[in-house]
């Protein structure tokens, strides 16, 4: 991912929520010197630091966080409402999830940037 790239999407959700960089560290739970350093493009953001704003901002497209071809917005507009745990909970596991032998792969994201992946053998 561009550092520089990065920075100005961080800019323009700024702008776009009318928000400084201090509350925007605030409403994402970060400290406000990680976003000095992503913003000067000293630090690379974290798959953690994305996932918080995409948790408190769900109408912010994912895909345009790290890639440049996507649209800012899932919806039309933005709005200042946070994920409720409610909507959280409704994407765990159902019983009518798919049967473990179509599984491929499944991969965990820990908060530290670490990852496991674990993969159908057969």
């Amino acid at each position: 991912m561009n550092e520089k790239l990065f920075a100005e999407k961080i800019n323009y959700i700024l702008k776009q929520y009318d928000l400084s960089a201090s509350a925007f560290a605030d409403r994402i739970g970060v400290g406000r010197s990680s976003i000095s350093h992503i913003l000067s493009g000293r630090n690379k953001p974290s798959l953690d630091f994305i996932i918080k704003i995409v948790e408190e901002f769900p109408d912010i497209n994912l895909y345009w966080l790290i890639d440049e071809e996507e649209e800012f917005l899932l919806s039309n507009k933005p709005t200042h409402a946070k994920k409720s745990d409610e909507k959280r909970k409704e994407k765990k596991v159902s019983p009518s999830s798919p049967p473990l032998s179509e599984i491929d792969k499944i991969v965990i994201f820990y908060k530290d940037g670490s990852f496991e992946s674990f993969e159908n053998k057969d």
